[in-house]
């Protein structure tokens, strides 16, 4: 099953949200944070994290950028008992079987999301909040071929120089023989 993990490539994560994911983090689209809030409570900070931050599990923290990854069938158990944990002691759900079903859920979304994107694929979020409540956008940054056969400078000889540069050719293999 494909997932996601966290992604920074600078730091303005951690300037920009209330809390930043650490790198890494197994990550969730997350919106259930923000829907016990209004359009008054949605500013500053949080109103960044609100419009474009993917949450972080560990640390409950948010990242711009999160890279799809490929989870292992461990990897899926600890990621429901962890948001199972969260529903429970962060947004009061009332049991287990209640935390586990929307955890279930709130995953299966994310999956869903990542599954018909190639693994390393970046993806970025836009939220919004309007009369009809919470609006998700995505985009998809597909992961760049390898660069090993892009050509990323081209040597020019200058022409004006070019007696210079022999001259200089002779004095160093001069000095070395």
């Amino acid at each position: 099953m494909k997932l996601a993990r966290t992604i920074r490539f600078d730091p303005s994560d951690l300037n920009v949200f209330p809390r930043a994911a650490d790198e890494g983090e197994w990550a969730l689209v997350g919106t259930f944070c923000f829907a016990g809030l209004g359009e008054t409570d949605i500013k500053g900070k949080v109103r960044q994290a609100f419009s474009n931050g993917f949450l972080g599990l560990d640390s409950m923290g948010f990242s711009t950028l999160v890279s799809i990854v490929t989870a292992k069938p461990g990897d899926i158990d600890k990621i429901e008992n962890r948001l199972c944990e969260i529903f429970i002691t962060e947004f009061g759900a009332p049991d287990k079987t209640a935390a586990m079903v929307a955890a279930t859920e709130e995953i299966k979304f994310m999956a869903d999301l990542c599954a018909e994107h190639k693994t390393g694929t970046l993806l970025a979020l836009q939220r919004s909040l309007g009369d009809d409540g919470i609006r998700e956008s995505f985009r998809s940054l597909p992961k760049p071929d390898s660069c090993a056969e892009q050509k990323i400078w081209t040597m020019v000889e200058d022409e004006d120089n070019e007696a210079d540069a022999d001259a200089d050719a002779k004095t160093v293999i001069g000095a070395v023989s």
